[in-house]
């Protein structure tokens, strides 16, 4: 099957990252030269064990972490600092806690608060929010303050803060942690309907089948392996030497997938 992303005609991919390495300053390297194309609406999954450097990589993807080697390129920007304003509305980091993005006394002044920053005032503002919330499903708590709900409601007000920037790439940090199954699924449909770049970082081998038809699996700093993602889940070796762990039980080729 081919690996290379989905990417019809001369559309820019929504993410280039070639010969990325970086060094902490403590001196620990955790990236050894990483080159991921991904198309724009592909979903892709970045599986791989804990210190294997995804967090590393996602946030070079919008400047957080810099001054390594190789580039990074984002819907045909590189990144760098005279770009960072635009590279992050393009960016959309949706972090594993959805209280480190809510800070706001209600939800709508928290999904309001990126555009207001970027500049949109008035009707244009209300309109962007209302159509954010919306796509989660939350546009009737609007008023309420995010303290008041459930993890899985908060998730997908994070979600909406970030959508409501209008990002051509998703970065989801294990975006089914900690949610009960009836929130899991309601997450899982939500991100199936977006018409956004996803990437996905988790350690939900489940939930990267079911949303992501592609994964990449990083470790020690490399790329390991890139494919359909069923293909890698099915591959027992690979698995095992990369330190993910399907759940008891579950078979990755007994499920149908698109």
């Amino acid at each position: 099957m081919n690996h290379t992303p989905a990417n019809p005609g001369d559309a820019t991919p929504s993410l280039e990252v070639s010969g990325l390495a970086y060094a902490y300053p403590d001196g620990h390297q955790a990236l050894f030269g990483v080159d991921l194309t991904v198309g724009k609406g592909e979903r892709v999954a970045l599986l791989g064990p804990n210190g294997a450097g995804k967090t590393t990589l996602v946030l070079h993807l919008n400047g957080i972490l810099g001054g390594g080697v190789g580039t990074v390129t984002v819907a045909g920007l590189p990144v760098a600092k005279q770009h960072y304003a635009e590279i992050r509305r393009r960016v959309g980091i949706v972090f594993q806690d959805p209280d480190d993005q809510l800070f706001m006394p209600t939800v709508r002044e928290d999904v309001a608060f990126g555009p207001a920053a970027a500049g949109l005032r008035g009707a244009e503002l209300e309109e962007r929010v209302r159509a954010a919330l919306d796509r989660v499903g939350m546009a009737d708590f609007a008023d309420r303050p995010p303290h008041h709900l459930s993890f899985g409601q908060r998730r997908r007000v994070a979600v909406a803060t970030v959508l409501a920037m209008e990002p051509e790439i998703l970065v989801l940090d294990e975006p089914s942690s900690n949610l009960d199954p009836a929130s899991r699924r309601e997450l899982a449909d939500i991100l199936r309907s977006l018409d956004v770049t996803v990437l996905m970082v988790t350690h939900d081998l489940p939930y990267a089948l079911e949303l992501c038809p592609r994964s990449v699996v990083l470790s020690e700093g490399v790329i390991a392996a890139d494919g359909p993602t069923q293909d890698l889940l099915c591959d027992e070796p690979l698995m095992r030497a990369h330190r993910l762990e399907l759940p008891f039980g579950f078979d990755p080729a007994s499920v149908a997938v698109a």
